[in-house]
């Protein structure tokens, strides 16, 4: 009778062992069935910079790789025509032109609220690791934050379990690499001080100085000279802390390898944004890229970026995880040649067009302001296409949601998976588009321009702006140049889409501010 007992009581115990060992087999199976995700965010990218796009005079084959095997949108905008309101529409999925958002500098606060929900939160809550490697730009800490202390709220606060970053843009001061919150290799013998209105007493400037700088400033990038470079704004001590301009790309890259590298031996996904800094100024290529493209440092400099995505590439196949990887590749505005400095960009351009067909540029209404590179690839799962589906970084948001399961949704964020996927042809019907706080409404193939005061052009960079006296429509599909003002031709349709558009901007975004390059 006993031994029968003792039977009976193995038999259970075993039968709940498995019953156990199942469910957090399943578990664990659910968790590693989701795809790692990495959003490839490169900055001031044009359409046209890519050879799947057009680009001639030089390759990108590795860029040409994900284009022509996964899908390639058309139709593939940025929120805005300038860095910072892009990148928090794309973590937030809200409008940026809501918040009056422009490009911030280096000493900014943090501007997402910590207790709003973001892209990589809701990656977090649905079991991924999150990680940002690269360009930040959307504020540190608070307005008088000490860079000589941990540096909080910032990425961390805000979804990302690990970040190693730039504060803001390479032609800016602080100069340093930021992880997790605290600058790197900082001498605390050597304090960093940072000011935006006023220089340090003693600290050469390029303006004052032009004879210790090794790249001449055109506008606006005159004050503390770092590595022979005047940047924005003022900055004193750190000296240990101070990056190398020429091996940027390489140091990030090779946190990115590693991160893919460690984390793909974990059951658990995860999610990387890799927020490249090309081909933003000051171009600073690497000398095994210098004088490759014949375009000058412009195009080195995306030369070596298409070349790190050559060895992202090579990474994920040496860790086996390309058929379970969602790569994302766009770009967080528009082109733009001379954006501060004299490097040849516009002496060296040739026939190159980095907008492609498109009219404008970086800060510009115009489609080149935020029409950008846009591409996903994932082996096995995504059929290689062109897709003309409209689409914009805003719905990463609430698109990735779906991918994995998640009911958060970001308020401005639609859900275009299936685009994505290259499963439809169907994207979002309409969008709102910023350029330094004036908008623009794109529906079906036509995008609406209200007038606007100010420059036509900013000749600073040579750029046109899109202020306008008068209304304009234009059918983007037929005329990419947007060359044909179809208002006159079509007062109804301006009617009914001006009526639309007034009605989603509700009392937002009713400011308008100049653009003001420094």
């Amino acid at each position: 009778m006993k031994h029968n007992i003792l039977i009976g009581l193995l038999i259970s115990f075993f039968a709940i062992g498995c019953k156990v060992a199942n469910e957090q087999s399943t578990g664990a199976t659910e968790t590693s069935s989701k795809p790692n995700i990495i959003f490839v965010y490169f900055d001031d990218l044009g359409y046209g910079d890519v050879s799947a796009n057009g680009a001639k005079d030089f390759q990108t084959p590795n860029l040409d790789g994900l284009a022509n095997g996964g899908v390639n949108f058309t139709n593939g905008y940025a929120s805005s025509a300038t860095c910072t309101p892009s990148r928090y529409a794309a973590f937030t999925g809200h409008y940026p032109w809501k918040k009056e958002l422009k490009i911030l500098p280096g000493t900014a606060p943090l501007i997402i609220d910590t207790a709003q929900v973001t892209m990589p939160k809701m990656l977090q809550e649905a079991g991924y690791n999150t990680a940002i490697i690269g360009k930040w730009h959307m504020g540190l800490g608070d307005a008088n934050k000490d860079w000589n202390k941990h540096i909080s709220p910032g990425p961390n606060e805000v979804g990302f379990d690990y970040s190693y970053i730039l504060a803001a843009t390479q032609d800016r001061v602080p100069t340093v690499y930021i992880e997790d919150g605290n600058v790197v290799n900082l001498d605390p013998n050597d304090p960093i001080e940072i000011d935006y209105k006023n220089n340090f007493e003693g600290q050469p400037t390029g303006k004052d100085n032009p004879e210790l700088t090794t790249m001449k400033w055109h506008h606006g990038h005159n004050a503390t000279i770092i590595n022979g470079v005047p940047r924005i704004g003022y900055m004193k001590g750190g000296k240990s802390a101070i990056w190398s301009d020429v091996d940027m790309a390489d140091h990030f890259l090779d946190g990115v390898k590693s991160y893919i590298t460690e984390k793909s031996k974990e059951d658990k996904p995860f999610f990387l944004a890799y927020t490249m800094q090309q081909p933003h100024v000051p171009r600073t290529p690497h000398p095994r890229f210098v004088g490759k493209s014949g375009k000058g440092p412009r195009g080195d400099v995306i030369m070596e970026a298409d070349w790190c995505i050559g060895e992202l590439m090579k990474t994920i196949r040496e860790a086996g995880i390309e058929e379970n990887t969602l790569i994302i590749v766009s770009s967080d505005n528009g082109p733009v040649l001379n954006d501060g400095y004299y490097d040849d960009a516009v002496e060296l351009n040739g026939d190159h067009k980095p907008a492609g067909p498109y009219r404008g540029g970086k800060y510009s209404l115009f489609e080149a302001g935020t029409h950008v590179p846009f591409f996903t690839y994932w082996k096995g799962t995504i059929e290689p296409g062109v897709s003309d589906a409209l689409v914009c970084q805003i719905d990463l948001f609430s698109s990735l949601a779906t991918l994995v399961g998640s009911d958060m949704r970001g308020p401005d964020s639609e859900d275009v998976m299936d685009a994505f996927l290259g499963k439809s042809t169907k994207g979002r019907e309409s969008l709102i588009l910023e350029a330094t706080t004036r908008t623009s409404y794109r529906k079906g193939d036509f995008i609406l321009i209200p007038p606007y005061k100010g420059a036509k052009v900013n000749k600073q960079v040579n750029i046109e702006l899109g202020n306008l006296k008068h209304v304009a429509l234009f059918n983007v599909k037929e005329d990419p140049s947007q060359t044909k003002n179809l208002a006159k031709e079509n007062p109804e349709l301006v009617k009914e889409m001006m009526e639309e558009f007034l009605a989603k901007k509700g009392n937002y975004g009713r400011k308008i501010q100049q653009l003001e390059l420094k």
